[in-house]
C-alpha cells in the first residue's frame, strides 16, 4: 500500500520555505534606493496636488450648487421682470463679476449686470435644452480664463405676450454668472501651485515663500497636461514628475485632475489640472542595502541547508531504516518456515537516537522472542532527549537568524529616518485638510444665513416650507430649528436636536452645543430679523445642527493617516477613524502637538509637525489651527493628523520594515514546518516507541492500530503482525502444543 505523507514533506517544506524567505529578503531589500529624491517625496507632492484639486473641485461645485438653489428658490411670478429678477438673484454676489439673464428658448439677452459676460461661442438654446444640471464652462474674458455658471429660472407664462401660449409650458430664463477661478492657496514654504487648462496653459498661480526657478519647472506644465490627457477626462487621476536639478536640489511636482472621483461631476468637462511643485534636496550618499540583503539571505540559506541535512541524516534515514527493519521482522514472523528463518536470522540494527533507537532495541528483542532465543525484556523508564528536542533545536537555530532581523538590524532612527521634506508635506496636507473643514463650516453658516434672511414677514407654514427646502438642499444638516429668547424651540424640521442652548447667543457663527455625550452637537446659527430691512428679532435665532457624519466624511484622504478634529480643550469632535466623542487624542505627543499650534491671545496660531516614536515605529504627525477668520474664528479647534512612517515609502523605514518582515517570516515558516514535523511524525513516533517497548516487555493484549499511511503507520502495522504471532506462540506454549501457522494471522490482519 503506498504511503501518504510521512517525514519527507515536512523536511522538504522547511528547507524550501526558508530558501524562499532568503530570496524574498534579497528582492525586498535590493529594491530600496536612497540616492536622489526619495519616492516618499514624489508621493507627497502628488497627494498635495490631489488634495488641492479636491478643494478646487469642491469650491466650484459649491458655487454652481448655490447659484442653482437661488434660482430654484426665487419666487417668480408672471409679473417678474428680468432686471428685478437678476438683481434679486445676484444681490449677494461680491466683486465686479459679470451677470446676465437670457431667454432660454431664443438666447435673447434680457438683463445684464457687472462686467460683460463672454457668451460668444455659447449656444444658449442648445445649452438650456438639455436635461439635468448645466455644468460650468471655461471661457476667455478680457484675455483671462474664467468660469461661466448656469442656472435655470422658471416663470409662469404671461398672458400679454402674443407669441406665448397661455396654456403652454412655463417660461424658462437662463441665469449666467461669470466668475474667475476660485482663489488658490499654496501650503508649505517654497511651493508653487498652478491651475492648468487642457493645453497646459497656466490659468492661476499661487506661491508661498521662495519658489523653484522658472527654468527648473518650465517643462512641467506641458508634461502634466499630457499625463492628464493620457489618463482620460472625467477621472481624478494624479501623478508625480521630476523637474530639472539646480545645484543640490531638484524640482518635484505633482499633478491631479480637477474631476469627480464618484461619477459625473460639475468639473469633469473643464479639463482643469492642478500642478504643485517645489525644490526638494537630493540625497547624494546612498545607503546600500544590497550587501546586507545578500549576507542575510546567504546566512539563512546556509541555515536551511544545514537544517535539512541534519533532519535527513539524523531523522529521515534512520526512520526509513527502522521502517525496513519492522517490515523484515513482520515478514519473518508471518512467512513460510524456510523464509522466516532467513528473515529473522539477521539482527535488527539500532539507528538514530531517541525514539528510533528505542524502537530499534524493541524490534531486536522481538526478533529474539520470535526465534525463541529470549523472553520478554523490560526497558528503562528514563527517557533521553528525542526528536522533539531536535525539532525545537531547529526552531532555535532559525531564531538565532530571525531575532536580530526583527529587533536589531537596520533599525530606523526616529530622529533622522523621516526626511524633512516628508514632514513638511504632512504639515502642508494637514493645512489643506483644515482649510477643507473650515470651508465646509463656512458654507454651512452662509447657507443658514441665507435661509434666515428669507424667513422674516412669512407665515409659520411658509417658514416651515423654506426650512424643509433648505434641509433637503443641504445634506450636512440633521435639523433646522428656531429658538426664542427663552431657549424654547418654536419651529423645527428634520431630526430632533441632540441638545439645544439654554441661552440664545447674539450674532452668528458656528458653536458646539454640548461638551459631553455620545455624539458631539455642532450647530451653525444666525439671527432672524423681525422683518425685511429691520433689526434682528430679540432672541429669535435659526439653528442648523450639523451632522457629525458629514464632518467625518471630509477627513479621510489617501496616505494622510488618521485625522482628528479637536475642540479648544483637545477633545475629539470628529475623526476619520473610530473614536468616542470628547475623548482625548490617542497619543500624548499628538496632544502636545495640537497645543503647540496655539499662538498668543488674539492670534490664529500656526501649523506644526513632528515625528513621534510609537509602538509600531515612527509616526509622521502634524496639527493646524482651524480658526483664521470667519464664523469659525472663535472656536479654537484644531485638525491633527498622524501617518505611520512605514506607509510613506521612506527608505530607512522601508528597510527596517522589510528586515523585520524577513525575520518574522523566517521564524514563522520554521516554526510551522517543524511544528508540522512534530505533529505528523515526532508525536506518533513517540507513541509507537512506547507501544513497541510494551510489546517487547510482554504486553500481548494491546492491539496496535495504525493511524496514517506513512512510515510510522507501516511500522505500527508490522508490530501488530508480530504481536499476533507472539500471542499465538504464548497460547500454544500454555496449551503444551506447537504454535500454528502464522500466515492466516497476517491475512486476517490485512483484511481488517
Amino acid at each position: 500500500m503506498p504511503m501518504l505523507g510521512g517525514i519527507r514533506p515536512p523536511v522538504a517544506s522547511v528547507v524550501v520555505l526558508l530558501l524562499m524567505v532568503a530570496a524574498l529578503t534579497v528582492m525586498g531589500l535590493e529594491g530600496i534606493h536612497t540616492a536622489g529624491v526619495p519616492q516618499a517625496v514624489l508621493n507627497g507632492e502628488q497627494r498635495i496636488a490631489a488634495d488641492t484639486a479636491l478643494s478646487l473641485r469642491t469650491a466650484i461645485d459649491a458655487e454652481a450648487g448655490a447659484l442653482r438653489r437661488k434660482a430654484e428658490a426665487y419666487p417668480a411670478t408672471s409679473a417678474s421682470t428680468p432686471t428685478t429678477a437678476l438683481k434679486a438673484l445676484t444681490s449677494a454676489t461680491q466683486g465686479p463679476f459679470g451677470r446676465a439673464l437670457l431667454d432660454a428658448r431664443t438666447g435673447r439677452l434680457l438683463a445684464t449686470g457687472g462686467k460683460t459676460v463672454p457668451l460668444a461661442g455659447v449656444d444658449i438654446a442648445k445649452t438650456a435644452s438639455g436635461h439635468g444640471k448645466i455644468p460650468p464652462r471655461l471661457v476667455t474674458s478680457a484675455g483671462t480664463r474664467q468660469l461661466l455658471y448656469f442656472a435655470e429660472v422658471t416663470l409662469p407664462a404671461q398672458q400679454d405676450e402674443p407669441d406665448q401660449d397661455p396654456d403652454g409650458p412655463d417660461r424658462q430664463w437662463l441665469l449666467v454668472v461669470c466668475e474667475p477661478l476660485p482663489a488658490l492657496k499654496a501650503y508649505g514654504d517654497g511651493r508653487t501651485v498652478e491651475v492648468l487648462d487642457a493645453s497646459g496653459t497656466s490659468l492661476a498661480t499661487a506661491v508661498r515663500g521662495t519658489a523653484s526657478p522658472a527654468a527648473a519647472r518650465s517643462a512641467l506644465p506641458a508634461q502634466a497636461a499630457r499625463a492628464a490627457h493620457s489618463s482620460g477626462r472625467g477621472t481624478d487621476a494624479s501623478g508625480s514628475l521630476l523637474g530639472a536639478p539646480t545645484g543640490n536640489r531638484r524640482t518635484v511636482a505633482g499633478w491631479a485632475q480637477v474631476a469627480s472621483a464618484t461619477g459625473p461631476g460639475e468639473t469633469d468637462g473643464l479639463g482643469l489640472v492642478v500642478l504643485s511643485s517645489h525644490a526638494a534636496p537630493t540625497t547624494t550618499t546612498a545607503a546600500d542595502y544590497s550587501d546586507f540583503a545578500l549576507r542575510a539571505a546567504g546566512a539563512l540559506a546556509l541555515v536551511a541547508l544545514l537544517l535539512g541535512l541534519a533532519l535527513h541524516f539524523s531523522f529521515q534515514r534512520p526512520l526509513l531504516r527502522v521502517y525496513l527493519s519492522a517490515g523484515r521482522l513482520a515478514r519473518g514472523a508471518t512467512g513460510a518456515a524456510s523464509d522466516a528463518r532467513a528473515e529473522l536470522s539477521r539482527p535488527v540494527p539500532v539507528h538514530g537516537f531517541g525514539e528510533l533507537a528505542r524502537i530499534g532495541r524493541a524490534l531486536e528483542s522481538l526478533r529474539g522472542q520470535l526465534l525463541g532465543e529470549s523472553g520478554p525484556q523490560e526497558f528503562p523508564a528514563g527517557r533521553k532527549p528525542g526528536y522533539r528536542a531536535l525539532a525545537a533545536a531547529g526552531v532555535v537555530v532559525v531564531a538565532c537568524w530571525s531575532v536580530p532581523m526583527i529587533f536589531m538590524l537596520n533599525r530606523a532612527d526616529t530622529a533622522t529616518a523621516v526626511p524633512a521634506t516628508v514632514l513638511a508635506d504632512q504639515q502642508a496636507r494637514t493645512e489643506i485638510a483644515t482649510n477643507r473643514v473650515r470651508q465646509s463650516l463656512d458654507r454651512s453658516y452662509t447657507d443658514l444665513r441665507e435661509a434666515a434672511a428669507s424667513l422674516p414677514g412669512r407665515s409659520r407654514d411658509a417658514q416651515a416650507e423654506i426650512l424643509r427646502a433648505s434641509l433637503a438642499d443641504h445634506k450636512q444638516y440633521r435639523s433646522l430649528y428656531l429658538l426664542d429668547r427663552s431657549g424654547g424651540i418654536t419651529l423645527r424640521v428634520g431630526d430632533t436636536p441632540l441638545r439645544t442652548l439654554v441661552h440664545v447667543p447674539d450674532g452668528g457663527g458656528i458653536t458646539t452645543v454640548n461638551a459631553s455625550g455620545p455624539i458631539p452637537a455642532i450647530a451653525a446659527y444666525a439671527q432672524v430679523r423681525a422683518g425685511q430691512g429691520q433689526a434682528p428679532a430679540a432672541g429669535v435665532v435659526l439653528f442648523g445642527e450639523i451632522d457629525v457624519k458629514a464632518l467625518n466624511s471630509l477627513l479621510p484622504r489617501p496616505k494622510l493617516g488618521s485625522v482628528w478634529v479637536t475642540d479648544r480643550d483637545d477633545r475629539v469632535l470628529a475623526a476619520s477613524v473610530g473614536y468616542r466623542a470628547f475623548q482625548s487624542l490617542p497619543e500624548s505627543g499628538l496632544t502636545r502637538l495640537a497645543r503647540a499650534t496655539k499662538g498668543a491671545p488674539g492670534t490664529t496660531g500656526t501649523a506644526t509637525s513632528a515625528v513621534h516614536s510609537t509602538s509600531s515605529g515612527p509616526s509622521v504627525d502634524a496639527a493646524a489651527p482651524l480658526a483664521q477668520n470667519g464664523p469659525t474664528a472663535g472656536l479654537g479647534w484644531h485638525v491633527v493628523t498622524a501617518e505611520p512612517a512605514a506607509a510613506l515609502q521612506i527608505p530607512a523605514v522601508q528597510a527596517e520594515q522589510r528586515t523585520m518582515l524577513a525575520g518574522i517570516l523566517g521564524l514563522a515558516v520554521s516554526a510551522a514546518g517543524l511544528g508540522w514535523l512534530h505533529v505528523v511524525v515526532v508525536r506518533p513516533l513517540r507513541a509507537v516507541a512506547v507501544l513497541a517497548e510494551r510489546l517487547a516487555g510482554g504486553d500481548r493484549r494491546t492491539v496496535l492500530h495504525p493511524v496514517n499511511h506513512d512510515e510510522i503507520g507501516s511500522v505500527t502495522r508490522n508490530l501488530e503482525l508480530v504481536r499476533q504471532v507472539l500471542a499465538e506462540q504464548d497460547r500454544a506454549a500454555r496449551a503444551g502444543r506447537p504454535a500454528g501457522p502464522a500466515r492466516p494471522l497476517r491475512e486476517n490482519t490485512l483484511q481488517r
